[in-house]
């Protein structure tokens, strides 16, 4: 199993219980910088799959990693595209990816803290792409070996700023400090397989509030990819949020938004778990 996190801004191997750090015990074949790792993806792969638990030099802690793709160019969010998130919203299902962007500053670790922003903060969790081979006008077919691989992430989002005027500011209500966790880490593609079939689950303060699978993502991670790159280059490291399902707060009855002192748990089946607790205002 080849994963990628990032601790203390080195990048490390994920072996069982412990990790590995990539560029002292490549002895430098491989870089430190989880940014080159991946833009050298398939090399990480390789020598990553050699290794055993007894390779480990550190145990893990998920408390101390950061994002494991810290640095990405571009951060794509993908809006409505689970069917029953549809349907709760009372919205008609999209024609073609409803597309925004989530700041790379947004970006945070798997057990990173939420600063709540409003009182009208919300959860979405999401199953996330990594590109690792860039392309431009990638065809469909061709997508999924361009995605170096996945993991868990959380589209927070500030429902009050987000819906402050029209047009929604979906950016603006997505990007605060700390509104995108990410991880554990970056499980290559080849160990998940299918990402159609993902289970993806959140609970809030131990409440179970969204039960999904990948199964009714409307635009599939092969489509998503495929249609990025017809407009725009895709570069190693950028990322896609691909959606969330159904069970955000926002068109919930009655609503129910993050509170101080709430402790968000996203997970996906292969992929671990994210646990953030949240602060303020």
């Amino acid at each position: 199993m080849a994963a990628l996190a990032e601790l203390g801004g080195r990048a490390v191997a994920v072996i069982g219980e412990g990790v590995v750090d990539v560029g002292r015990a490549s002895d430098g074949r491989l870089s430190a910088d989880p940014m080159e790792v991946l833009a050298g993806w398939d090399g990480f792969v390789d020598w990553a799959s050699g290794l055993g638990a007894g390779d480990a030099d550190a145990p893990l802690d998920p408390g101390a990693l950061g994002p494991p793709v810290p640095r990405p160019r571009k951060v794509f969010g993908v809006g409505l595209n689970y069917r029953d998130h549809a349907e709760e919203a009372g919205l008609e299902v999209p024609k073609e990816p409803l597309i925004f962007t989530k700041f790379p500053s947004c970006l945070a670790g798997p057990r990173a803290e939420i600063p709540l922003t409003s009182d009208r903060v919300d959860w979405e969790v999401e199953l996330v792409v990594a590109v690792g081979r860039g392309g431009r006008a990638i065809p469909e077919r061709d997508a999924l070996g361009h995605v170096a691989g996945y993991c868990v992430g959380q589209d927070v989002s500030d429902r009050r700023a987000q819906f402050a005027g029209r047009p929604p500011q979906f950016s603006m209500g997505k990007s605060a400090d700390g509104f995108g966790p990410l991880g554990p880490a970056l499980v290559s593609a080849d160990v998940i397989g299918d990402p159609g079939d993902l289970r993806l689950t959140c609970d809030v303060s131990g409440e179970h509030m969204q039960d999904g699978t990948t199964r009714d993502l409307i635009f599939a991670v092969p489509e998503l990819v495929s249609w990025l790159s017809r407009h725009l280059t895709l570069e190693p490291g950028d990322l896609v949020f691909t959606g969330t399902p159904a069970g955000v707060g926002a068109v919930r009855e009655p609503r129910r938004y993050l509170r101080d002192g709430d402790v968000v748990e996203s997970a996906i089946d292969g992929l671990g778990v994210l646990r953030n607790r949240c602060t303020g205002p």
